[in-house]
């Protein structure tokens, strides 16, 4: 065999092993791919159910501090993490702000939140809160809480993504006295949670929806705190 000969067919069987590698490579990236992907929904199915659990710790503890303080906690808006306000409930705020963590020795943030050290970094994966006027600043507590016809200041109200009401709409029936919520994994406040007012939203996760959100209603509140001896039976 001549030497030019030896060159092409030495030529050849190296394309060959670039092509080879080629497809080792592509396969190796399809096998990898196929391994995360289980890996990223496991991940986030523990995030979702460490929130969730986290959102039943802060239930109870705001039962907690109603049968010890006669009322409902506060919201938090201090911004600045060195202040010694931070993360403590502040009774000037009338509507919306972060859940006093603080206050009630509850996770500071979701599963997915970040731990704010600057007063001009976000709030992400704070949990945002909101209790009922009526509930959390009145002095008149125990009167409000044990009317046979409840008072709302706030009507707060909880719909799903398709608009249907998932709290009570008619006249003197129970609506939320509180509702605690996580913004998700994306974040950011989804559906009618994105503008403070007086409806919030709560659905099944989707591409569109993550928030996570529970509600405290006035009757379960009252047969915590008759149970624990602060109201009357």
């Amino acid at each position: 065999m001549t030497n030019s000969n030896k060159n092409l067919v030495s030529q050849a069987q190296t394309g060959f092993t670039l092509i080879e590698m080629a497809v080792v490579l592509v396969i190796l990236g399809l096998v990898i791919g196929t391994l995360f992907a289980p890996l990223a929904a496991q991940r986030d199915i523990r995030d979702i159910t460490g929130t969730q659990n986290s959102l039943n710790l802060i239930k109870e503890a705001i039962n907690g501090f109603a049968i010890l303080n006669g009322r409902l906690p506060c919201p938090t808006n201090q911004p600045d993490p060195i202040n010694v306000n931070y993360g403590l409930e502040d009774c000037t705020i009338k509507t919306e702000g972060y859940l006093p963590w603080k206050t009630l020795g509850v996770p500071e943030t979701d599963e997915w939140g970040h731990h704010r050290t600057l007063t001009t970094e976000a709030w992400l994966g704070y949990w945002r809160y909101r209790a009922d006027n009526y509930y959390d600043q009145n002095p008149q507590f125990n009167t409000n809480i044990l009317a046979s016809t409840p008072a709302f200041f706030d009507n707060l109200l909880v719909k799903d993504s398709a608009g249907n009401d998932l709290t009570p709409t008619a006249a003197g029936a129970e609506k939320p006295i509180a509702i605690v919520y996580s913004t998700g994994k994306d974040l950011v406040a989804n559906g009618q949670n994105l503008v403070v007012d007086n409806i919030y939203e709560s659905d099944v996760n989707s591409a569109s929806f993550d928030d996570i959100l529970i509600w405290i209603t006035r009757p379960v509140l009252v047969n915590r705190m008759v149970s624990a001896g602060k109201l009357p039976q």
